[in-house]
């Protein structure tokens, strides 16, 4: 009887571990795929089975035959510049068309399911976009996608072709597929994890690697400006303001270098933007984006390397750093200047080594296609040093729209984004050696109002925006300090 019951439990534990054996020996031989996440893709110029409006040319063309770019990380934030692609020659996008597909009566029932999709009330679709921007895209994208059946907008992950034309909101983000009117939502799983369905006649495409996806993070701060790199001219850069066609577009030449400014010290926020007004990419080597008030601790290749248009400078960051500046300013507080705003001041210091003023035109050719890891953030402006490893200034809002800067601890000068008549600025209060409190200055319109003081490198002054003169600041001071980010473009530079 004992040699009984020993037998059957000897059994049940081989039994036991054939079973975990099995159970390892199916993991091991890819039984593991109902555990990823289905994904459809979407070639350029096929229709989809269920779009929200037919796909047959009248509300907009995909590129085909764009071959995908090597993108520098799976994970690039919206301002990157050169992340999209603009042409000149192709109406990509017919907004006002999409309009009346919206707002006629008889789609009123998409119209309700396409507003919840992009969170706003059917009435304010027309509004919604004409804040939109027509781009196409670079890389194979992952979004999220959406199917209208049966009255309902039914979601499912997709990754969109290079050559697909979308429309993107102030973020970067990709809101709108042009060709069928399908609302898009950012793809919130993880990239890891996926596996691509090529069915329903979309064939598997030249050029496509799993490794190379990309998936898009909002910008940190709204975009005034996307720059895109020209398909048809890749040694032409086009500076888009964000809720335009292309009737206002602006280009500057991209086969110019522009030097890695110094961006030890910032945050990764700040040294993103910083990066982004030169027209290069961030990368980090990270399965995620580091916060955006992580301390930067150095960068590859370092300051003063020329780099091209769209390349990436990765960043080394303390992500146990807390926030190393004072309080940003408000969003749009550092707003673009335009051509009228006159010539960029002589006594503009905001130059790289070489003499050349941090507007001027970066990059040359088309993006290289470097295996590093961009992130690409900005922010609103919250510090930098001069592209050539200058003094890093600090600058706060003025209610006139101008910044208060003060360079490297000394006399704080003021900077706006137009002239205005302003009396000297009063002293500087310090609260802690030896970085100086700065002080606003009072403008002509409103009241003077003091920021606290910073114990990190602070936002500097507006720069140029891309292909125009930078205006020359109005101040009874001394000169302005050296330029840097400002809120909301993703590059800067003369054309």
């Amino acid at each position: 009887m004992t040699i009984h019951a020993c037998l059957l439990r000897t059994g049940k534990t081989v039994v036991r571990r054939l079973a975990v054996l099995l159970a390892a020996a199916l993991i091991l031989s890819g039984c593991t795929e109902q555990r990823l996440f289905a994904v459809r893709a979407v070639a350029a110029g096929i229709p989809s089975l269920a779009p929200f409006f037919e796909e047959d040319g009248s509300l907009g063309r995909d590129r085909k035959g764009l071959a995908p770019e090597e993108a520098h990380s799976g994970l690039q934030q919206g301002n990157t510049p050169g992340l999209y692609g603009g042409t000149r020659d192709q109406q990509v996008c017919d907004i006002e068309r999409l309009k009346d597909f919206l707002t006629d009566p008889e789609n009123r029932q998409k119209a309700r399911e396409w507003a919840r999709i992009a969170g706003i009330t059917p009435d304010r679709i027309e509004e919604y976009l004409d804040d939109l921007t027509p781009v196409l895209l670079r890389h194979d994208t992952l979004v999220k996608n959406h199917d209208y059946k049966k009255g309902k907008a039914v979601p499912y992950d997709s990754l969109l072709e290079a050559g697909v034309a979308v429309l993107v909101n102030d973020q970067g983000l990709p809101a709108v597929k042009c060709s069928c009117g399908n609302p898009l939502k950012a793809f919130d799983k993880d990239p890891e994890k996926i596996s691509v369905k090529f069915e329903d006649g979309n064939k598997k495409w030249a050029g496509y690697e799993k490794s190379g996806v990309v998936t898009v993070k909002p910008s940190p701060q709204p975009l005034e400006r996307i720059a895109l790199l020209d398909v048809d001219d890749p040694d032409t850069a086009i500076n888009r303001p964000v809720g335009t066609t292309g009737g206002q577009d602006s280009t500057f030449d991209a086969t110019k270098e522009h030097d890695v400014p110094a961006v030890t010290g910032l945050t990764f926020d700040q040294a993103g933007q910083a990066l982004a007004r030169l027209g290069l990419a961030v990368a980090y080597d990270g399965d995620e984006l580091p916060p955006g008030d992580a301390a930067v601790t150095g960068s590859t290749p370092g300051a003063g390397t020329p780099l091209a248009f769209g390349e990436a400078v990765a960043l080394s960051v303390d992500t146990d750093s807390g926030g190393t500046s004072g309080p940003a300013p408000p969003s749009g507080s550092d707003g673009p200047r335009s051509p009228s705003d006159g010539p960029k001041s002589p006594s503009d210091t905001s130059a790289s080594p070489s003499g050349k003023g941090s507007g001027s035109a970066p990059g040359k050719g088309t993006p290289s296609g470097k295996t590093s890891k961009p992130g690409g953030g900005t922010s609103s402006g919250t510090g930098s040093t001069s592209p050539g490893g200058g003094t890093p200034s600090e600058t706060r809002s003025t209610p006139g729209g101008g910044t208060a800067s003060s360079p490297g601890g000394g006399t704080p000068t003021a900077t706006g984004s137009s002239p205005v008549e302003e009396p000297p600025p009063p002293p500087a209060s310090s609260t802690s050696a030896p970085t100086p409190t700065a002080t606003s200055t009072p403008t002509t319109a409103g009241p003077t109002s003091t920021a606290p003081s910073s114990t990190g490198p602070g936002p500097t002054s507006v720069e140029p925006t891309l292909g125009e003169p930078a205006s020359e600041p109005a101040s009874s001071g001394p000169a302005p300090s050296s330029g840097g980010p400002g809120t909301g473009e993703a590059a800067q530079g003369p054309a």
